[in-house]
């Protein structure tokens, strides 16, 4: 029986681009070679896509553009189910199975290549164009999440770079400390925590670099908690509920990858009854808004013992210390089977997940 064919994209015309490159090089690490033909798509900073064959270490070391010279695209046409790669004057077309994005934050995370996929009729290992464009409008997954019973943090969006005035007559009637975030970034690239308002003008204009729209949201007194989310429809699994414990400030794009000062706890510091209420509203909002295949949905536990929801990342890091596959060992699935369990719930007949193994 002849090996599914899947492309494997990393990089990205992102603000992320070095976090995909480590998510990326786990990724491929793990896909089971026996069963997968793996492509690898390198996109650039600046958005042009290559096909790279030489080793993966280049991708860990970001050197990976120094070793090929070969374009790619992905074909829009259904027909071709596939690749194009532009060698000088030879072009050569590339049947796929699959694609699988690991791709995190502005153009990949957010829809557009999983859109791409959709038009060109190739299935999407992970969420598709719908659930990644909601999840990644921080807003509009607020709203979705709300209208099925969800609570979440009071705030104002801004459209417009307004003068500072308009924006402190705006956030009038919200409470401080407020965080003060890009619409559409990940990795908390932009974001500020304010105490006072003479720091909100000056935190709008760093999160509008990342973003034309702007979310300020007040502060949750509590602590947050994820949950790794696997599978569709009824069968569902939900890894162990983690915990982030800061020593002071937030959950930052250098907090997140260092833990200088902060810890993750995994399994969280919570009772039974607590965690059963986590993943039921995480199971609630992976619903909502649509997601598919895999994942992460990050909440908030208030001082009261409320839940709020905090966002989904639909494209988590997927090293091998990461939150999202630790969560997953958590419950017994290990790296590799949760990368292969990936790619087969979306390409292959056969790969139907025991629920009840995980319960």
């Amino acid at each position: 029986m002849s090996k599914k064919k899947i492309a494997v994209l990393f990089g990205g015309c992102s603000s992320e681009y070095n976090v995909s490159l480590s998510s990326a090089y786990s990724v491929i690490q793990h896909i089971n070679t026996d069963k997968y033909e793996v492509v690898l798509i390198g996109i650039t900073k600046e958005g042009e896509w290559y096909l790279f064959e030489d080793h993966i270490d280049r991708i860990k070391d970001n050197t990976w553009e120094e070793a090929t010279n070969k374009k790619v695209t992905i074909s829009v046409s259904r027909e071709d189910h596939g690749l194009i790669i532009f060698e000088g004057n030879n072009i050569e077309k590339v049947r796929v199975d699959g694609i699988y994005p690991v791709l995190h934050g502005k153009n990949g995370e957010d829809g557009t290549v999983q859109g791409l996929c959709e038009l060109a009729g190739i299935p999407v290992i992970g969420c598709d164009m719908l659930s990644s464009a909601l999840c990644m409008d921080k807003q509009l997954a607020h709203d979705v999440v709300a209208q099925v019973g969800v609570k979440v943090p009071r705030g104002i969006v801004i459209t417009e770079n307004l003068e500072e005035e308009l924006i402190l007559d705006r956030i009038r009637d919200l409470n401080f400390p407020l965080y003060i975030k890009p619409m559409r970034a990940g990795s908390s690239f932009g974001i500020t925590k304010v105490q006072d308002i003479s720091e909100v003008y000056d935190a709008v204009i760093l999160a509008l670099k990342h973003d034309s729209t702007v979310i300020i949201e007040e502060n949750i007194e509590g602590f947050e908690v994820g949950c790794a989310i696997l599978g569709n429809g009824n069968e569902i699994i939900i890894g162990e509920v983690d915990e982030i414990e800061l020593s002071d400030g937030f959950f930052d794009f250098t907090e997140k990858y260092t833990l200088k000062s902060s810890k993750i706890h995994m399994p969280a510091r919570i009772d039974e009854d607590m965690a059963k209420k986590v993943k039921k509203e995480a199971i609630k909002i992976y619903k909502a808004l649509k997601c598919k295949n895999f994942a992460r949905v990050d909440m908030f536990i208030t001082t009261d013992k409320e839940i709020v929801f905090n966002e989904v990342n639909t494209i988590p890091g997927c090293t091998s210390h990461s939150r999202y596959p630790n969560m997953l060992k958590g419950i017994g699935i290990t790296f590799d089977e949760f990368i292969n369990r990936a790619i087969g719930m979306v390409i292959d007949d056969d790969s139907k997940i025991n629920e009840e193994q995980f319960i």
